[in-house]
């Protein structure tokens, strides 16, 4: 075989075809023309008003704050776990694994222990977010600092210590709510679970700007996390710090997921599916072509269950059931064709 012919049976590039090229780009055109429909639904949909008259634009700007938390889940939820899938070479494990719930669910539950339904009223707004969030990133630099930078220096100690502390966090909070009133235990209930309704505006200056700069420095990182997910030995061999790099990716995981849990509460598995259902529809290695297709599978299955729960079960916000149960059921499906972690 000559030069030539072998330089036209050869590909290179992020895909292994110019057909699998094709096929992702009329599966990225798909996925945008869904988001567009969902978002479109949830501003038209059930509107009381007729359609162009300012009582309809009105009800649908008033609708645009839970489309916005809606992509800011969506957007932290997809890159945040992709990236950490990429760092610990791990496809099944995401980054709730750290503690995130259990954490989110530790300070919320000790805020109705100690002070009571009124404490957790007066402490809800921004500064009660922002010290969310910064207790949420804070413990991930501790824990990350610690087992990458000591002598251990091993990520699979890291997880096992993450396992070790949300189990802990768990079981103290487990505890506390045991001692709520039954009131005040109702009050918590509503909280612990992944509710756009959740989400206040005002948290928007914050949440915002902390999204956008994590997801545009993982964006920046494309091609680093193309060569970390090729493990340790080759990450060096190519001159790139295994461990600071690392670090670095963890440490933006950390915000994204700090995010996303203090703005609408846990989603354990929403960032599996997303993940898992992008790596399929992608078929490429490139992260560059994978964190897009990540976005807007989050954002269609995230409006697609909200749009079923506030349409169908009238039980408006309430996202983390039909998520929770797909999401599973995923897990279980990869877990047992895969037959191993």
């Amino acid at each position: 075989m000559g030069p030539a012919s072998l330089a036209s049976t050869t590909h290179a590039g992020p895909f292994a075809s110019p057909r699998a090229r094709r096929r992702y780009w009329i599966v990225l055109s798909v996925l945008i023309l869904l988001a567009v429909v969902f978002g479109t639904g949830l501003l038209a949909w059930d509107n009381p008003m007729p359609f162009g008259t300012e009582g309809f634009w009105r009800i649908a700007q008033l609708r645009v704050t839970n489309l916005t938390v809606l992509a800011i889940v969506a957007v932290c939820q997809a890159l945040a776990t992709v990236s950490f899938q990429t760092a610990t070479n791990n496809r099944i494990i995401t980054p709730s694994i750290m503690g995130f719930e259990s954490l989110y669910v530790a300070v919320q539950t000790s805020t109705v222990y100690f002070l009571g339904v009124a404490g957790l009223v007066s402490l809800q707004g921004l500064p009660q977010f922002v010290m969310q969030v910064a207790l949420m990133v804070g413990f991930s630099l501790l824990l990350y600092g610690w087992l990458l930078s000591g002598k251990y220096g091993n990520l699979q100690i890291m997880l096992l210590v993450g396992i070790v502390i949300g189990a802990g966090l768990g079981s103290v909070s487990a505890f506390m709510q045991r001692l709520l009133t039954p009131s005040e235990f109702d009050v918590l209930a509503a909280r612990l679970f992944g509710n756009v309704s959740n989400a206040d505006p005002d948290y928007f200056p914050v949440a915002i700007p902390l999204c956008v700069v994590a997801a545009t420095l993982l964006w920046a990182d494309a091609r680093r996390l193309n060569v970390l997910s090729l493990g340790r030995d080759a990450t060096m061999s190519l001159g790139i710090n295994h461990r600071r790099q690392i670090m670095r990716v963890l440490f933006l995981v950390s915000i994204l997921m700090a995010v996303s849990t203090s703005l609408v509460g846990p989603m354990v598995f929403l960032g599996f599916l997303v993940a898992t259902l992008a790596y399929q529809l992608a078929d490429t290695y490139d992260h560059r072509h994978i964190f897009p297709i990540a976005v807007l599978t989050g954002f269609v299955v995230l409006a697609g269950a909200y749009f079923v729960m506030k349409n169908v079960f009238y039980a408006q916000g309430v996202v983390s059931i039909i998520i929770e149960l797909v999401g599973g059921s995923v897990f279980l499906y990869v877990i047992l064709r895969k037959g191993r972690l």
